[in-house]
């Protein structure tokens, strides 16, 4: 009898403290919530909306369904003070004539393609060349240059913002008509998660990324060089000197400028990084192979020492783009800043680059009846 009542009080016990659990998830998901308001019109007329992201400690990430960009992104200090961590403009138009992909969902393809070319099955295809003699990011009108449709959905996390976008055959180039859906969460762990899903109806090349330019003392608080970096890998795709397109090889970090296997300034030996992997007018652009095995797990974490504010970086993907902003050149006015020489860091992860002509490497190649799919995690800490 007394066996009895205890299975009784247990299986009690367990639907209580479930209740208690789904309860409180419930009251987290209310306190994230997601509001919308119209942002501008493109030359073509199209409607582009603003959405803002807010989670219960008051972190806020605005996206806009232009380009799937996220704009502004406002997270706390060590003390509590809020600031915009991430590079972009003021309106729609700075968007529209952007040159560097700022907060932009970068694809079909992001990164190169050498010549821009590719086969799959025998076939060559041919695209639209816009870096020297390569194809970058997408192409001429990539991702970050079309209107998404967006939509904000309800899920047992939380609100998402949902945008969807149909690639049609021969975009750019490529073959296929690529359904592509990238998903934007704001949770109350402090992370803002991308998801990403595409499928097609002929075999095609699929490589997406996030490309924000982070600045961890705020946008407007001049270079990135005192931010200190770690990358969990061991190893890097080199890259020639002209235009940065991937030789082919992985070599190792270890005695090199490009070890940031622990932590270090990333201005420290930004000087002397060319020299290591081809001229790239001054500082880090290079892929580095990741030892995640497709899991999610962490790639990359930044820290700003005067702030406090710390960055990790999380990612299925086997490579992760490091980019320190050399290219950026003054002239570039945004959010009431001329964006100068090492302004931001990105950190894009994402297939290598050049895939397509490098069958060596992890694939790139998506076909009928397969689903493309990863997730990037920015989780936002203080120290």
């Amino acid at each position: 009898m007394n066996r009895v009542i205890l299975i009784i009080i247990l299986i009690a016990f367990v639907n209580v403290s479930s209740l208690i659990c789904k309860t409180n998830k419930m009251e987290d998901a209310q306190k994230m919530s997601i509001t919308k308001q119209f942002y501008g019109k493109t030359p073509d007329g199209e409607n582009v909306d603003l959405f803002t992201l807010t989670n219960a400690n008051g972190l806020q990430a605005t996206i806009i369904n232009y380009g799937a960009t996220v704009t502004t992104l406002k997270t706390p200090d060590r003390d509590g003070n809020f600031a915009d961590i991430v590079l972009g403009y003021d309106n729609l138009d700075g968007y529209i004539n952007d040159p560097y992909y700022f907060g932009t969902t970068a694809g079909r393809f992001a990164g190169r393609v050498a010549n821009g070319k590719f086969s799959i099955d025998g076939k060559e295809y041919q695209l639209s060349i816009n870096n020297g003699a390569n194809h970058l990011h997408g192409g001429i009108k990539g991702f970050n240059r079309v209107v998404w449709d967006a939509s904000i959905k309800e899920t047992d996390e939380g609100l998402v913002l949902e945008l969807t976008y149909l690639s049609k055959d021969g975009e750019e180039g490529y073959p296929g008509n690529l359904s592509t859906t990238v998903t934007y969460s704001l949770n109350n762990e402090n992370e803002l998660t991308i998801s990403y899903k595409a499928e097609t109806d002929k075999p095609t090349i699929v490589n997406l990324t996030h490309h924000s330019y982070f600045n961890l003392s705020g946008y407007n608080s001049g270079d990135i060089l005192d931010h200190e970096l770690t990358i969990f890998a061991d190893f890097y795709a080199p890259a020639e000197t002209d235009w940065l397109v991937p030789t082919g090889e992985v070599r190792a970090v270890k005695s090199t400028v490009l070890d940031f296997t622990i932590p270090r300034r990333i201005g420290d030996r930004i000087k002397d990084a060319p020299a290591a992997f081809g001229g790239n007018n001054g500082g880090y652009d290079l892929n580095y192979a990741l030892k995640n095995q497709g899991r999610l797990e962490i790639a990359a974490r930044v820290y700003e020492p005067k702030s406090g504010r710390v960055m990790e970086t999380y990612t299925s993907e086997p490579a992760l783009q490091v980019y320190t902003s050399n290219f950026i050149s003054g002239g570039v006015v945004g959010k009431g800043v001329d964006y100068q020489k090492y302004a931001g860091l990105c950190l894009e992860p994402e297939h290598f680059p050049d895939t397509p002509n490098k069958p060596h490497l992890p694939s790139s190649v998506l076909r009928p009846g397969e689903t493309y799919q990863h997730t990037i995690i920015y989780k936002f800490l203080n120290r």
